[in-house]
């Protein structure tokens, strides 16, 4: 049964193309005209009398101001059956309203194509006046046709139009849709052949309900021939035609809730065998492959069980859930601004709650004045303090970067003297070496002061041991005195020899003495030149190294000390005092 929301858009639409005036009211003769075409067309009784009665208040003026609907409904949509044509019927409809509205000269389509994309949008529509078809089932119905062309869909594209739209009303009219299609927008680079099959396509799947449709061969019933068919599948039916035109109908296979459809094996040299099993007879087909078998026998399974559950045809029940999706989400819109209403109404009573606390807090401002004043006060103080904490604290981060920058230098001077230190080093073995030297020559000097004082002391004693002699034999003997006169003058003698050679020893000693006295100041620099380079080797390492002396051999011993002379001195040194002996005791 033919739904009757949808016979009333297209009548809507032939309805308005005869309201010229735009003010819902059409003339009787019009309407009688109207209604005798649409009983014409749906096979049913036409009654003018009826019309008549309806209209009886209207014969003064010429437009009906009764309302056509009560008319519509009662005498023609509640006598409508099944048995009549609905291409027909909106073929009609499309006559009496196209010509006003629209002219497909400057367009890409023909006049047939812009009649089935006419279908498509009372089909698509919303069930509110005026019939306009919203973004949402646009792109539905652009994204089946560029499908059904061949061509990839431009979401990018779409985006762009529907801003557009939106700028608008976010709808279109039956036209406004027929003039996107036909300027090609989406479909730039096809050809209007191509354009033409996709409007086709989309029109047999959406209105003509084709679920399916192609070439198969059908077993015969009487002389059991199989002879190629074209099958269109509708949720009610698989009809069949001689080819593709659907001009010359070979016959109708009824499907209801009985019927069943099942795979046969291969036989007869046919493969891809599937059977229809119906009430009364039976039906054999043949696809052209696994595939198109798989896909016929998917596709009437699922009719049958459509028709099983009493559901309507998979467009019309796709349509129905985007409806019922998008009434939902109006409910929750509307909801959300009601709830939007009551946020407003407490908020505008939390603004007059909030302006009398406004009045009180001024209140209180007015008296936390004084307060305020004194706390700023204090917090201009401790600004002050605040500030001058950071001034010092910058004085001081200035000086520990000064500090920083200082360190950095003396790191570097640090380097050179570390490498001037090596030099100092090198130099300080040197002074170290001269050092050793020195001590060795002042050990030499010790050794000649000590001999040489010992052989002054000797002398002294053997003097002082003449003198007492000397004092013996004068208090001796006066008697002696002449004899001992020459004694005396040669012990003068011998003591002026004595005194000559003990000036002689007393200018050596002098000589030792003096050159002790160099020695020693040479000793003494060489002491401080190594003292100033320890303490410059102290400042830079931290370390004086103590200075060891050497290695030392056996040593010599001989009466004027260790080790003073060499052998050959000490051989001379004895001889000579070997003699001086022997010639004191001969005057004796």
């Amino acid at each position: 049964m033919w739904l009757r929301d949808e016979l009333l858009k297209s009548i809507w639409h032939a309805f308005t193309a005869l309201d010229v005036d735009q003010r819902g009211k059409v003339s009787k003769s019009q309407l009688k005209v109207l209604s005798h075409n649409l009983c014409t067309v749906m096979k049913i009784p036409h009654d003018p009398v009826a019309l008549e009665e309806h209209f009886k208040d209207d014969d003064k003026g010429p437009l009906s101001n009764q309302g056509y609907m009560p008319y519509l409904n009662r005498f023609i949509l509640d006598k409508v059956q099944e048995d009549f044509d609905i291409l027909e019927f909106n073929k009609m409809c499309w006559t009496l309203c196209y010509k006003k509205k629209i002219c497909t000269k400057h367009l890409l389509i023909s006049d047939d194509d812009a009649f089935k994309v006419w279908c498509i949008f009372n089909f698509l529509s919303e069930d509110k006046y005026p019939l306009v078809i919203i973004a949402e089932e646009i792109e539905y119905f652009l994204r089946k046709l560029t499908e059904a062309m061949g061509s990839g869909w431009s979401e990018e594209k779409f985006l762009n139009y529907k801003v557009q739209l939106h700028a608008k009303t976010n709808c279109l009219t039956a036209w406004e849709l027929i003039e996107l299609v036909g300027m090609g927008y989406f479909s730039k680079g096809m050809n209007c052949q191509t354009l033409s099959m996709g409007i086709t396509e989309v029109f047999q799947e959406l209105i003509l309900d084709v679920l399916k449709q192609g070439y198969m061969m059908k077993k015969g019933h009487k002389r059991k021939n199989w002879t190629e068919r074209w099958f269109v599948l509708r949720p009610n039916s698989l009809s069949y035609y001689v080819c593709e035109d659907l001009v010359e109908k070979k016959g109708v296979i009824n499907l209801d809730k009985t019927c069943c459809v099942e795979s046969l094996p291969d036989k007869e040299g046919k493969k891809c065998l599937f059977i229809i099993k119906c009430t009364d007879k039976s039906f054999e087909i043949s696809a052209s492959d696994k595939k198109k078998k798989q896909e016929w026998l998917q596709a009437i399974q699922t009719c049958i069980q459509l028709l099983r559950l009493g559901l309507p045809s998979p467009h019309r029940e796709a349509r129905l859930r985007r409806r019922e999706l998008r009434q939902r989400q109006q409910m929750e819109d509307d909801d959300l601004a009601e709830r939007m209403k009551q946020l407003q109404a407490a908020n505008e009573t939390k603004q007059r709650q909030l302006e009398g606390m406004r009045k009180k807090v001024e209140e209180a401002a007015a008296k936390a004045a004084a307060e305020e004043h004194r706390r700023k006060q204090t917090q201009l103080d401790l600004q002050d303090r605040y500030r001058l904490d950071l001034e010092r604290e910058k004085m001081v981060r200035q000086q520990m970067e000064e500090q920083v920058a200082q360190k950095s230098s003396e790191l570097e001077q640090y380097l050179q003297r570390v490498q001037e230190l090596e030099d100092m080093y090198h130099r300080l073995e040197e002074a170290l070496e001269d050092e050793r030297q020195a001590k060795q020559d002042e050990e030499a000097m010790h050794k000649l002061q000590a001999r040489l004082l010992e052989e002054e002391a000797a002398k002294r004693a053997e003097l002082e041991q003449i003198h007492l002699q000397q004092q013996r034999a004068l208090s001796q003997t006066e008697a002696e005195k002449q004899e001992l006169v020459a004694e005396r003058l040669a012990k003068e003698r011998d003591l002026q020899a004595a005194m000559q050679q003990l000036e002689r020893l007393e200018r050596e000693r002098h000589g030792a003495l003096e050159q002790y006295e160099k020695l020693t100041r040479k000793l003494e620099r060489a002491a401080n030149k190594t003292k100033t380079w320890k303490d410059k080797v102290a400042h830079h390492e931290g370390l004086v190294r103590l200075i060891q002396p050497g290695h030392k051999g056996p040593q010599r011993m001989t009466n004027w000390g260790p080790a003073s002379f060499t052998d050959g001195e000490l051989e001379l040194r004895k001889k000579l005092w070997q003699d001086s002996k022997n010639h004191g005791a001969q005057p004796q």
